[in-house]
């Protein structure tokens, strides 16, 4: 297939060295700063452009990787007939492409891309709707030759899951980060915590998370979180979030018999 990104971020570049190493020829990368685009256009031997009205109507498939806000704004400017189209955000609706194409879809993955981070293509999740039956199909062959793990997603299930891909993983940076200030505050080595951020990180796929829960909310241990909360006294943001998330473990994550 013949493939034109718009789009030159670390989406776009992880799925067109994705689709190119799987034989697709790329044809062109566009992006509002030439120099990004020639970056990646480089890589997958591809033409660069930062002009919309120099993307070339000749590609199959055109995969916009861009904010969800440009998305908007190329719907008015961008006009491709019947070529496949796809977007790759997860909180959009796909009728987002709709003035740009008569085919239409999403192709979005609940991963953290970085640019010059190397990636298991073949073992990324890829969640996929078409504008009909049809479409979707052609979709689900395209990135079935890149990975084997694809879901069918319709807008709703992709808005909550990118909403709880934001906790897993921003939410949780947040967390880690705020933990890096404290031990760097007090002269801690963070480097300390790097065994048990990565063994929880192992223990989610165990199954039900509540079960993998340790620690003294969990316990009920009444005399340990006092004693954090006094070391958090002069923090008043913090001691705020430690006790919210206290009294989410302690009522939403605790499991019973009826579980």
């Amino acid at each position: 297939m013949r493939i034109s990104f718009i789009g030159s971020g670390n989406v776009a570049t992880h799925l067109a060295l994705a689709l190119s190493g799987r034989g697709h020829d790329i044809v062109q990368v566009w992006s509002r700063d030439f120099f990004h685009a020639r970056l990646l256009a480089e890589r997958v031997e591809a033409q660069p452009v930062n002009d919309l009205s120099r993307v070339g109507k000749n590609a199959d498939i055109y995969i916009l990787a861009v904010s969800d806000n440009a998305l908007y704004d190329l719907a008015l400017d961008l006009h491709l007939g019947d070529a496949l189209v796809l977007h790759t955000s997860g909180a959009t609706p796909m009728e987002v492409l709709k003035p740009i194409s008569t085919r239409y879809g999403v192709l979005w993955s609940p991963q953290t891309f970085v640019r010059d981070m190397a990636m298991e293509y073949d073992k990324l999740p890829f969640c996929i709707e078409g504008c009909n039956p049809k479409t979707e199909s052609e979709i689900e062959l395209l990135i079935g030759e890149v990975s084997p793990f694809i879901y069918h997603t319709n807008l709703q299930q992709r808005q909550y899951l990118h909403l709880s891909a934001v906790m897993v993983n921003n939410f949780t940076n947040c967390l880690y980060g705020l933990a890096q200030q404290l031990c760097h505050a007090h002269g801690i080595p963070f480097e300390i915590l790097h065994p048990i951020i990565a063994t929880t990180a192992q223990k989610v796929v165990w199954g039900d998370v509540r079960y993998q829960i340790t620690g003294p909310a969990i316990r009920d241990d009444g005399k340990t979180i006092d004693a954090h909360r006094r070391l958090l006294a002069e923090d008043p943001q913090l001691l705020s979030l430690y006790d919210q998330l206290t009294a989410l473990i302690q009522t939403r994550m605790k499991f019973n018999e009826d579980d």
